[in-house]
């Protein structure tokens, strides 16, 4: 048995019998990366020896009577989530060399479950890209095709997981960069509700639309990881201070009884059809396993690309602000004044992508376009959200596409921004309206690259997706 290939709950199980330690398990987990990593390039740093260290703590500490799903569990960390003492690069030049000196808190509720923390992944610049090919140091491959993308901005998570490197991984998403990743490399990526886990410690893009979560091998570990990342946080305002209730319990529900929304504008024309056709076919699982299936209107649907990409824009050219040479960072050499600091810093230490999106940002937060553009989008973002919130009235949860194509091929969308931009059509509008939402696989095509189906829930109702979610997977795997 292959031990870094098992599942969380696979794992813990097999600790709780003391069938291996989690030294043995975080070594195979290292091995595997030492294996497998010079293929895929899913890390950007892997913290060897710290692993192996926190790895005997929880060995000891299982040996004297403590008990926890994540006690001892290698788990891998998207790089601009902060964990003490490891770096956290962004995968941007502009920050090469940090080292953060504090845990966020998600990283901090990890450490107290048990976590063992394995390494760093690579994802697009700053969260800001879908294929993680705009990392400045690395090209993440998908490990069912090595000459595809992985998806992104979290896709060194996503193909970390898939690709037997890691028990689990933390991803962000703020407009689809958990789920579109999950759905090219066949796991699943949860997006919690906007607020239902803390922001602190994780470098911002747009602080309106971001959130963590976890990339897992299966439905029953995201809601494992999930347990332990929820929560009020007095260092984030934006966690309210609501129960959060039992998700693995929430599981066992069935989907008989559950009601399951078609949103029409979701299924038209222009996705592919061997992907529309595994979906259409998740939905035909659904309805044989007992849910309702019925037909919503989200209206607004065809104007969320554009929303994101000003809200989305706009918040990041105001939190980018801060990496200006100053504090911390890259710093130009020698500058001639402080403007020569300021723009040669940011010139040489950003991307192309994080560029281009700092440059349209600011123009639509300028003097005289700040109404036409941002404040206009503000304005549609409550009508979309009213979408929502009209169709949850009729059902429980909505299915629909992760992605409107299977993984492409590196170097596809390189020099077509809108191509890759309009890849996010099914994923926005759920951070745009605070929504959760879950990619499962449903499904390959014939050229044997996986396909999710996206199940989104009203906020707050994690457990609604997750219990139609495990029904799904465990009718498939049945």
């Amino acid at each position: 048995m292959d031990i870094s290939t098992l599942t969380i709950c696979d794992a813990a199980a097999e600790l709780r019998k003391k069938t291996f330690s989690s030294v043995e398990l975080t070594q195979a987990v290292l091995d595997a990366i030492n294996k497998k990593d010079a293929d895929l390039n899913a890390y950007l740093s892997v913290d060897a020896e710290g692993a192996l260290l926190q790895a005997e703590a929880a060995d000891a500490a299982r040996s004297a009577g403590r008990d926890g799903d994540l006690l001892g569990i290698p788990v891998a960390v998207k790089d601009l989530i902060n964990v003490a003492g490891q770096p956290c690069t962004c995968a941007s030049k502009q920050l090469v060399g940090y080292v953060s000196p504090y845990d966020a808190t998600v990283s901090a509720k990890l450490r107290q479950a048990g976590v063992v923390f394995a390494g760093r992944t690579n994802m697009d610049e700053f969260a800001m890209g879908s294929s993680t090919e705009n990392s400045a140091f690395k090209v993440t491959r998908n490990p069912h095709d090595l000459t595809r993308v992985p998806g992104g901005s979290s896709g060194g998570s996503a193909a970390a997981v898939a690709g037997g490197e890691a028990i689990a991984a933390l991803g962000t998403d703020t407009g689809g960069s958990i789920r579109q990743p999950a759905s090219f490399c066949g796991c699943v990526g949860l997006k919690p509700s906007y607020g239902r886990v803390s922001r602190y410690g994780v470098t911002a893009f747009a602080s309106s639309l971001d959130q963590v979560g976890p990339m897992t091998k299966t439905v029953e570990d995201a809601a494992v990881l999930l347990q332990a990342l929820a929560g009020r946080d007095a260092h984030d305002g934006t966690t309210p201070d609501v129960p959060v209730p039992d998700y693995r319990a929430a599981l066992r529900g069935g989907l008989k009884g559950m009601k399951i929304g078609l949103p029409k504008e979701y299924y038209i024309g222009g996705a592919d059809h061997e992907v529309m056709a595994c979906v259409r076919k998740a939905v035909d699982a659904c309805a044989a396993a007992g849910a309702e299936i019925v037909e919503v209107s989200l209206p607004h649907t065809e104007y969320a690309i554009a929303v994101y990409y000003i809200v989305a824009t706009a918040e990041a050219s105001a939190n980018l602000a801060r990496f200006d040479g100053v504090r911390y960072g890259h710093r130009t050499a020698n500058p001639g004044s402080v403007f020569d600091l300021y723009a040669k810093s940011r010139a040489e230490g950003l991307g192309t992508e994080v560029k281009r999106r700092i440059i349209l940002g600011t123009y639509v937060l300028s003097s005289g376009y700040y109404d036409a553009y941002y404040g206009r989008a503000q304005k549609v973002r409550t009508l979309i959200r009213k979408d929502f919130a009209e169709a949850f009235k009729t059902c429980d949860a909505l299915l629909t596409p992760v992605a409107p194509t299977a993984a492409y091929r590196i170097g596809e969308a390189c020099d077509d921004p809108l191509k890759m931009y309009l890849g996010d059509i099914f994923t926005v509008p759920a951070n745009l309206a605070g929504l959760c939402g879950i990619s499962v696989p449903c499904g390959q095509t014939a050229a044997g690259l996986p396909v999710g189906m996206q199940l989104l829930g009203p906020a707050f109702g994690e457990g609604s997706i997750l219990r139609a979610a495990y029904a799904y997977e465990q009718g498939v795997r049945a």
